[in-house]
C-alpha cells in the first residue's frame, strides 16, 4: 500500500534569528542528507503556510510503501540541530492510504 503523510511543523524565532546563509547552510548540512538517505523509499514535497495558517509554520507531503522508513526518517530529523537545538518543533502527522477502498476490494476479490 502506498501511505500519504502530513507532516506539520513550526519553525521557531529561534531559527528565524539565523541569518539565510546559516538556515541554507543548515539545510545542505542536515536536513538534505537525511531525506538523500530515504530518497529511495520516500518521496517529499515542502509547502509554506504562515501566511495561510496560524497553527503552523510549514508542512511536508510525503509518500512511501514502507513506515518503517518514514518512522526511521523522523528519528534521523531529530538527531539533528535543527530539532535537538529547538530550530523546528514537529507538530500534527496526518496518515492515509492512497486508494485504500480499492486495496481492499481487490483483497476481497
Amino acid at each position: 500500500m502506498k501511505y500519504g503523510i502530513v507532516l506539520t511543523y513550526t519553525l521557531t524565532p529561534r531559527w528565524l534569528a539565523l541569518s539565510r546563509e546559516e538556515r541554507n547552510r543548515m539545510r545542505t548540512t542536515h536536513i538534505e542528507p537525511v531525506f538523500a538517505q530515504y530518497a529511495d523509499r520516500i518521496t517529499a514535497r515542502f509547502f509554506d503556510a504562515e501566511a495561510f495558517n496560524g497553527g503552523f509554520s510549514d508542512f511536508a507531503v510525503l509518500e512511501t510503501e514502507d513506515l518503517g522508513a518514514y518512522y526511521f526518517l523522523v528519528e534521523a530529523l531529530r538527531d539533528t540541530p535543527l530539532i535537538s537545538d529547538g530550530h523546528l518543533v514537529l507538530g500534527e502527522v496526518l496518515i492515509g492510504v492512497r486508494d485504500g477502498f480499492q486495496e481492499y476490494e481487490r483483497a476481497r476479490a
